[in-house]
């Protein structure tokens, strides 16, 4: 099966040097996974480095880069009026020699493009959000940030797409509030590199005392403030957070000062710790170095640092919501507790990190269940069955 895979709002996946996170590490995996499959896969987006490539091939999939807007990376809500162009310039590439099959926009800039190409074809359009603007705002209120255009556009796009890919069971009640029949979304759980993330390895260095873990960017919105503020409640341990800027930068950080002087103000300045930005491919020892790892965003539909860490046989506590909600089983993989309850992290925390059997048991449970649930193969897997079912209701696409 031909199948186009269109990401606009950054550069295409994978970086130069490998790295791929969040987002780009879902598209780079799942197009390295279908072209092992034997599906010709290609991924589109803006070309946003002067250095890069209009076409690379990697994994066995190939990358073509859109001269779209400035070469230049620019943020989501300046990319708006690049769409149509976008989205054109799809359209007459695929008016050549090679037409997917079935196209999968992601993020919602990139499914507006992809939205727009193919206006004048039969080819049906699978849509993956990776978040939705409505449950960004829902959950940070005035903290949230993006475009005012970003919600109604978004409500559009489910009306214009064939199947939404919901990656958690939070978002798909989301895009049904949203309009979408259940039976237009499919869900689908990101997956994990189990290669790279197991128990087995290095470790980060640590001191003696116990180590809680956190990982993301430093934003209000990732909920390092619950986490310092519950570090009062839970003893003597450290918190570590790995995320923002390189760690030569954290001193001109506005947020980074903010969190520490919060952590000074409140007591626990010597038991909070930031490590800076830490490259995806040595996060595995960071977990590892970890009693347990606490996931505390205000919302993340993947959960993908839940997995991550359960893949490194860590156990989590995280706020029931999202797509921690589906990946940790409460008392089994670890502990579920109420979104913005400070009082119950901590006590949740300082009961686990005294409890070596139970977190030796949520940690093996955790192993098991990423490896059985939420590997790369099957998130390939259910996308084939369902770009076959999105292609199997229209007329097939003939390569001119």
């Amino acid at each position: 099966m031909r199948v186009g895979l269109v990401c606009a709002h950054a550069a295409a996946p994978p970086s130069d040097d490998g790295t791929v996170v969040g987002t780009y590490q879902h598209i780079a995996r799942v197009a390295a996974e279908l072209a092992g499959r034997g599906h010709d896969v290609r991924v589109y987006t803006r070309r946003d480095d002067p250095d890069a490539a209009e076409t690379t091939t990697r994994d066995g999939y190939r990358v073509e880069r859109a001269p779209v807007g400035p070469v230049a990376p620019i943020p989501t809500a300046e990319l708006v009026p690049y769409v149509a162009a976008f989205g054109q310039w799809l359209a007459e590439r695929w008016s050549g020699d090679w037409a997917p099959e079935v196209v999968h926009g992601h993020y919602w800039v990139g499914g507006l493009a992809a939205a727009h190409a193919v206006r004048e074809t039969n080819i049906p359009v699978v849509q993956t959000f990776h978040s939705l603007g409505m449950e960004q705002l829902r959950h940070l209120g005035s903290q949230y940030d993006g475009p005012g255009t970003r919600i109604p556009l978004e409500r559009a796009l489910t009306r214009a797409v064939d199947v939404a890919v919901a990656q958690c069971n939070d978002e798909v009640d989301e895009l049904t509030r949203m309009g979408l029949q259940r039976a237009s979304v499919a869900m689908v759980p990101t997956g994990v590199d189990t290669e790279r993330f197991h128990p087995d390895g290095e470790a980060a260095p640590r001191d003696r005392r116990p180590r809680i873990l956190s990982v993301g960017g430093l934003s209000a919105g990732h909920g390092q403030d619950d986490l310092i503020r519950a570090m009062r409640l839970v003893g003597d341990a450290e918190l570590v957070i790995a995320g923002g800027p390189p760690a030569d930068r954290l001193a001109n950080h506005a947020e980074a000062r903010r969190l520490r002087e919060l952590a000074e103000r409140i007591g626990v300045g010597d038991q909070v710790h930031l490590v800076g930005a830490v490259p995806h491919e040595q996060m595995a020892t960071w977990y590892r170095s970890a009693d347990v790892v606490a996931c505390t965003p205000h919302y993340s539909s993947a959960g993908r640092v839940s997995l991550e860490a359960m893949a490194c046989g860590v156990p989590v506590v995280g706020y029931a919501m999202g797509g921690i909600a589906d990946a940790v089983v409460d008392e089994v993989t670890g502990k579920l507790v109420p979104p913005g309850d400070i009082r119950t992290l901590g006590m949740t925390l300082r009961r686990l990190l005294t409890d070596n059997a139970g977190r030796f048991a949520y940690g093996h449970a955790a192993v098991d269940r990423v490896r059985c649930s939420y590997t790369w193969e099957r998130t390939a897997s259910a996308l084939e069955r369902l770009y076959e079912r999105v292609v199997g209701r229209r007329k097939p696409v003939e390569a001119a």
